[in-house]
């Protein structure tokens, strides 16, 4: 087998692992609940820990793997999230659950940091979009296969079953990522490191590590607290400090955590902001939906789980076919219409009814999830060519942050504004205590919700219209030296 593919073998398995792992998990929270003798509250931070530890570490790894090479990074990776795993399963309290779920998260971190990166370094310029876009397609596999799994697991196992899964995985990548490296030489196409060269910049890591992860509380916890409470205000102040300091840091650093000429990289920053607010808009209808099917529509939740992974199957089918497009056609077409096709998809959502049938709701599902293949391997394909072969891992790193920040923005976005529109409309009242009678007032906050996530959908058009495309940047020769070869 040709070498990048065995390469390919690797970032496949651990996308497909940590996303089968995450999407499993939240559906194994009552049992933890029930088992640990936990409290709702106490049990969100076994999915909460993650996702901080996740989006707060991505770009420090992304730079930790330009500096000491990314076989290194990765296979530090596996062997932490395999490690996470089997602390989780043996986890007899939520404390040691919690603690043994960052550490998984620490590991996940290294792996979707490197995951783009390694790509784009084994794969030639013109097979790239093809490759990302089978990485989409094992992404959506995982969030597919996810539920199914879980199911079935749970019915006959007890929930460590669904971290224990893991471990065999996990050796054997590890293993195998020895045979295909060789101990961490390059002669897979991945980046070595620069070894002494450079050093990773301690302080700006420090700041963006409390940057990220306060934003990513705040959003998390801002439903509940409140916008403007005080503690979502003491969130948001202190990501805004931490910020000031990671500002302050690249300016004086000699070798700063995230390269400022990268901001300067058209092609860099506006599909970096772009990715945001697709994962934004996305998750206001990912977010929504299972409360407007099971409360309103009343199906049971078998048909509800069929329905929520239609999106899924959508993006495993076309993620490789958008991915090939890209790379005869261009990224920002193929961008341009996968952005329009999700804004097009809430739009419709948003005439929804309590009499809609399933064929109407998985036809809408099924819009989301096109639009989304449509755009995500197009716009990586773009993101990771514009920059230097030894900033790959910086990008990729900030491109797994922008799709974090993003999915937990969306969910905080149809949380706060369906919770305004839905108390103010029941006086107070919440949806723990919904009847069938108020099936007016709830479309009326999901209506909001939908045209919310449609305007984000709408401005992403618009910024990915003003980024340009890549004619002009390959063209000037702003590839690297290993495109060149």
């Amino acid at each position: 087998m040709d070498r990048k593919w065995q390469v390919f073998i690797l970032v496949a398995v651990s996308v497909f692992m940590s996303t089968l792992d995450s999407s499993i998990v939240n559906l194994a929270l009552p049992y933890i609940m029930a088992d640990l003798s936990g409290d709702m509250g106490s049990v969100q931070w076994v999915v909460t820990v993650y996702l901080m530890v996740v989006s707060s570490l991505l770009l420090t790894f992304g730079r930790l793997s330009d500096i000491l090479g990314r076989p290194r990074v990765y296979r530090l990776g596996f062997g932490m999230f395999t490690l996470g795993s089997f602390c989780c399963g043996l986890s007899g309290t939520l404390g040691w659950l919690v603690l043994s779920r960052a550490l998984q998260a620490v590991g996940a971190s290294m792996l979707m940091a490197c995951s783009p990166a390694i790509v784009v370094d084994v794969f030639e310029p013109e097979n790239r979009g093809k490759a990302l876009g089978l990485v989409g397609a094992c992404v959506a596999s995982g969030l597919t296969l996810g539920p199914v799994t879980g199911g079935l697991l749970l019915e006959y196992f007890s929930w460590p079953i669904i971290f224990y899964i893991n471990i065999p995985v996990g050796l054997a990548a590890l293993v195998y990522s020895r045979k295909v490296w060789n101990g961490g030489i390059s002669d897979a196409g991945t980046s070595p490191g620069r070894g002494g060269c450079e050093k990773l910049d301690l302080s700006g890591s420090f700041f963006m590590v409390g940057m990220v992860a306060a934003l990513v509380m705040g959003l998390i916890r801002s439903p509940e607290w409140g916008f403007f409470s005080l503690k979502a205000m003491g969130c948001w102040g202190a990501g805004a400090g931490a910020g000031a300091g990671l500002f302050n840091s690249l300016g004086r650093a000699a070798q700063p955590l995230i390269d400022p000429g990268l901001f300067r990289i058209r092609l860099f920053i506006f599909p970096l902001a772009a990715a945001v607010i697709l994962f934004m808009a996305l998750f206001t209808l990912i977010f929504m939906m299972p409360f407007y099917l099971t409360l309103v529509c009343r199906f049971s939740p078998a048909l509800t789980g069929l329905a929520m992974i239609v999106p899924f199957l959508v993006l495993l089918v076309v993620s490789p076919l958008a991915g090939s497009l890209a790379d005869r056609l261009g990224s920002r077409r193929l961008c341009l219409c996968g952005m329009g096709c999700l804004a097009l998809a809430l739009v419709l959502s948003a005439g929804l009814s309590p009499l809609t049938d399933f064929s109407a709701v998985a036809m809408r599902l099924a819009l989301a999830g096109l639009g989304t293949a449509l755009f995500i391997s197009p716009n990586s394909m773009v993101l990771m060519g514009a920059v230097p072969a030894d900033r790959r891992g910086i990008a990729s790193g900030a491109m797994a942050t922008a799709r974090n920040m993003g999915m937990v923005a969306g969910v905080a976005l149809a949380s706060g504004i369906f919770s305004h529109t839905f108390t103010g409309l029941t006086q107070g009242m919440g949806l723990d205590r919904y009847t069938p009678e108020m099936a007016p007032l709830f479309m009326a906050g999901f209506r909001h919700v939908m045209a919310a996530g449609a305007g984000a959908a709408v401005l992403g058009m618009g910024v990915t219209l003003a980024r340009g495309d890549e004619s002009g940047w390959k063209q000037r020769g702003h590839s690297n030296q290993e495109d060149k070869r």
